[in-house]
């Protein structure tokens, strides 16, 4: 559980208008400050487990969980130690499906030994990173990590592992990420503070990264004993214990001073170490996850259809929506197929060099719905309408959709609007209980779908596409305006006056920002990153906080391989479609 409420007792009974100096007053005052610190409720932590070497019970209180088969033992976390109990946290990561199901499909498809711990160190995979060309990638995918990438271009394992751990609130709001790129860069010297402090911070040039970092600082310059260290990782990991960070910076400034370590220097290390308690990672922790980035990266670079795959069927997980994670995907050069009741299973899947999606990916399609699909399949893949009317009980509501989405037209022609009508006339004539068989059709011809209407009916039954990008529909009307593409802005020059146009994708004001506020914008040739300086948010906040489809106008920067937008002017534009896009994307203050 959390700590309890503190503050000066006195201070609370002076507000609320109470006289402090009674005797009641000031029994209530000791209570409640012999509160502060105390578990304030009782909660799981649902992934932690606790080890013994003799049954549990005969060692501390268990009692049964509120989930069958659960139990919880009764004490704190923080009890643990006194009496030597190890407790593990254990992460459950959608990464590690999409590995599992992504690597297994390489070595089935290609007979390649492909695993994740015997991948090849490939350069392909590290420029691939280099250039941002990350979606849909494990922690590197979000936009402030695309910012970074391109200037700090990880070319090891471990500097993978650097840049998990530098877009943190710790190195952010510590003055770190920025010192760490001019170095990585050659544009400052690496300076390692004290001879002393080199073999600690060698490593990640000068800066102390990780927390393992801030608790070695600490013996080594400070001459915190291990002890010492163990409570000050705690201090600055957590609220509970926070209380004790105070003393323990002016013990490490005492013991600085002694070892010769005072005035600039000494400010630096107190003022990085104290960054962590804003949430820095573990070195150790970073390691592990530059694994997976590395092992996924390696998954796109040489298979994307099947890291697309894989992707898709692990869905709801990282940062982007299953829609730009398709788009992403064809610009890469792979094939995707819409969803179909006669080549389709519930996942997504490989068919050829092909992707063919899942109907799992059609709105409204629950568990029941995958039942039955599944195990009238198990008897033979489905033949015509009919027969999947004959064999699955659906909804009218579930045959609409079907319908609306393209599943039916590998067996009734005419576009999907004659599907509708079939599936519909099909379910009202309840196939199998009238013994002359379904009635014909009456006789009706229906206009098939312009290509735009087809986007937005993809939109509204899938919130995806495998057809043209919903603003690629508008772009003729784009370019007679003067809108350059995301693709385009890789030709302007820094500080021209651009105007760019997309769905919105994401919308960020990260509190370590400043007050400023980022959009990224997605069209059919990528993504646009929008910076919006403080005072234009405030005079724009309702149109950038609410519209589907933005037309922004504002200068280029381009900085060290990173392009953005400093954005200026704002349009909202009407887009069919467009709000459909926007509906699933991230309203954050955070981002990885």
């Amino acid at each position: 559980g959390g700590g309890g409420g503190g503050g000066s007792g006195g201070a609370a009974v002076r507000a609320a208008g109470m006289d402090p100096s009674q005797p009641r007053m000031q029994a209530l005052i000791r209570v409640v400050q012999g509160l502060w610190g105390l578990p304030r409720h009782r909660s799981i932590h649902v992934g932690g487990f606790v080890l013994s070497t003799q049954p549990i019970e005969e060692i501390c209180p268990v009692e049964p969980a509120a989930m069958e088969g659960r139990t919880v033992i009764q004490w704190d976390k923080d009890d643990l130690d006194g009496a030597g109990l190890p407790k593990f946290d254990l992460l459950g990561l959608g990464i590690l499906r999409v590995l599992g199901e992504g690597l297994g499909l390489v070595r089935e498809r290609h007979g390649v030994p492909a695993t994740l711990y015997s991948l090849p160190d490939r350069q392909e995979v590290y420029d691939m990173v280099a250039r941002a060309d990350t979606v849909g990638l494990f922690q590197i995918e979000s936009r402030a990590q695309m910012n970074t990438l391109p200037r700090t271009r990880p070319q090891t394992l471990y500097e993978l592992a650097i840049q998990v751990g530098l877009i943190r609130p710790g190195p952010l709001q510590g003055d770190m990420v920025h010192p760490y790129i001019r170095r990585k860069r050659g544009e400052e010297p690496v300076d390692l503070i004290h001879p002393s402090l080199a073999p600690i911070l060698r490593r990640t040039l000068g800066i102390p990264l990780f927390q393992e970092q801030g608790m070695r600082l600490a013996v080594a310059a400070g001459g915190f004993s291990a002890d010492d260290a163990e409570r000050l990782r705690k201090a600055i990991g957590s609220e509970r214990h926070r209380h004790r960070l105070d003393g323990l910076m002016g013990k490490l400034r005492d013991g600085m001073r002694r070892n010769g370590i005072d005035g600039k220097a000494a400010d630096r290390i107190v003022s990085q170490i104290e960054a962590f308690s804003t949430y820095g990672f573990p070195e150790s922790h970073s390691t592990s996850f530059a694994l997976l980035v590395y092992a996924s990266a390696w998954l796109k670079c040489f298979y994307p259809a099947e890291f697309l795959v894989a992707l898709l069927n692990a869905q709801p997980m990282g940062f982007y929506s299953p829609g730009t994670l398709i788009k992403d995907a064809q610009r890469h050069g792979v094939g995707v197929l819409p969803p179909c009741l006669r080549d389709s299973a519930w996942l997504s899947r490989m068919e050829g060099q092909r992707v063919r999606l899942g109907l799992r990916l059609v709105t409204g399609l629950g568990p029941r719905t995958r039942e039955r699909l599944e195990a009238a399949r198990a008897g033979g893949a489905f033949e015509s309408a009919e027969d999947v009317v004959h064999r699955v009980d659906l909804s009218n509501q579930a045959l609409r959709v079907l319908a609306e989405a393209g599943a039916f037209d590998a067996f009734v022609p005419g576009g999907r609007r004659a599907a509708v009508w079939r599936m519909l006339h099909l379910a009202r004539a309840v196939v199998g209980s009238l013994p002359l068989g379904v009635p014909e059709d009456p006789p009706v011809r229906f206009e098939r779908l312009s290509p735009e209407e087809e986007t937005v009916a993809d939109l509204r039954t899938m919130g995806l596409t495998t057809g043209p990008h919903v603003v690629a529909h508008a772009r003729g009307a784009l370019n007679e305006r003067g809108v350059v593409t995301a693709a385009g802005l890789a030709d302007a020059r820094n500080g021209q006056w651009v105007k760019v146009a997309g769905v919105v994708n994401t919308r960020q004001r990260p509190p370590a920002a400043k007050g400023f506020f980022f959009l990224t914008l997605e069209d059919e040739t990528g993504f646009v990153n929008v910076i919006v300086p403080p005072k234009v948010f405030e005079r724009e906040h309702r149109v950038l906080t609410t519209a589907p489809f933005l037309l922004v106008e504002g200068a280029v920067g381009c900085e060290q391989g990173v392009v953005n937008v400093k954005g200026r002017r704002f349009t909202a534009l009407t887009l069919a479609g467009a709000e459909k896009v926007a509906a699933g994307r991230r309203w954050g203050y955070g981002g990885r």
